[in-house]
């Protein structure tokens, strides 16, 4: 299957140029997506470990389990 570029090379010039706009028009329309605010129900979830760990030995734990998933 050739590749897109390929493909595009392809093209008559005035569906290359359709093609320009199309992409250009998605561009605007990934750029134009609401953020939206920043959702914090995770915020608490540790809350139970709290007199079990410190900060720093959670810390540890997760740099293992990261370590671990290579």
């Amino acid at each position: 299957m050739k590749s897109i570029d390929e493909r595009i090379k392809n093209l008559p010039p005035a569906l290359k140029k359709e093609v320009e706009e199309f992409v250009g028009s998605l561009l605007k329309k990934q750029r134009k997506k609401p953020l939206g605010k920043l959702k914090m129900d995770w915020a608490g979830a540790l809350k139970d470990l709290r007199d079990k760990y410190t900060s720093v030995e959670l810390q540890h734990k997760i740099s293992e389990w990261r370590i671990g998933e290579r």
